[in-house]
């Protein structure tokens, strides 16, 4: 726990990563952080990671991905993570989800798996997938990783329905998402079926997701299986960011979604 000194401090340290995060002053949110670690611990950080706004957080989070690493990563407890996704879209770029989805996938994928691989702490690790995939926008938000691999997320479909929790991140492909997608499936039965039927909306069974077979014939028109787009699941979590009540200023850095904040 925080110590009392800690204790007085954290609504001032709160406030003040909020106006930071705000004005699109990232790096000096990140560095109250840090100052906040060294002097009071990383549990005040956690508590202040679960005091702030979820819009904060996510926007925070946002401006960290590839290889730049956040203690909002790090420390962030497992149900503010899951609060936050449900803002993580209105940081996109409208234009980029049209002219690029796969690279906002790509980085939501940075994002997510950073924060679940980010600890060696396997219980931590259960609750954050646990508590991602238990709402509507972090199955969305899932799915969205895993379109970039729909082949191969049939074939964790099926390696979950003959092994179960038994299940191992072995797969005949090398992507870094398989793991993710076992992990989720070990975390959460519940959870991996909400972002696998998100990704194949005509399957209602597990047993018959399974038995699917991906076409890998590129002259194919249609595909073997039905499957929403990156494009499609994009917006789709965009439509399910909260509005807030609260007018925000924000810098010029940022690119945000007009209006979804306000």
């Amino acid at each position: 726990m925080a110590d009392n000194a800690s204790d007085k401090n954290l609504p001032a340290i709160s406030k003040q990563v909020t106006e930071l995060v705000l004005a699109g002053s990232i790096s000096h949110a990140e560095q109250a952080f840090a100052e906040a670690a060294e002097q009071h611990g990383d549990l005040a950080v956690a508590e202040v990671l679960q005091n702030i706004p979820p819009h904060v957080t996510a926007l925070h989070m946002a401006g960290f991905d590839g290889g730049k690493l956040s203690l909002a990563t790090l420390l962030v407890p497992p149900k503010a993570w899951a609060e936050s996704l449900a803002y993580i879209a209105a940081t996109w770029n409208e234009d980029m989800i049209e002219d690029d989805p796969e690279r906002i996938a790509e980085s939501l994928f940075t994002h997510i798996h950073g924060v679940v691989f980010g600890t060696e702490d396997e219980e931590r690790r259960r609750e954050l997938l646990q508590e991602a995939s238990a709402t509507d926008h972090g199955a969305t938000a899932f799915a969205i990783v895993f379109s970039l691999a729909p082949k191969e997320m049939l074939e964790v479909a099926g390696e979950v329905i003959s092994k179960g929790s038994y299940i191992t991140a072995q797969s005949s492909s090398d992507s870094d998402i398989v793991p993710l997608a076992v992990a989720l499936a070990q975390a959460s039965e519940d959870g991996w079926d909400r972002a696998l039927f998100e990704l194949f909306p005509e399957f209602r069974h597990s047993a018959d997701l399974a038995d699917a077979e991906y076409s890998d014939d590129p002259d194919e028109e249609e595909p073997a299986v039905l499957q929403r787009s990156t494009k499609e699941l994009l917006y789709r979590l965009r439509k399910q960011v909260p509005s807030t009540r609260s007018t925000t200023a924000r810098g010029p850095r940022r690119s945000i979604g007009t209006g979804i904040f306000s």
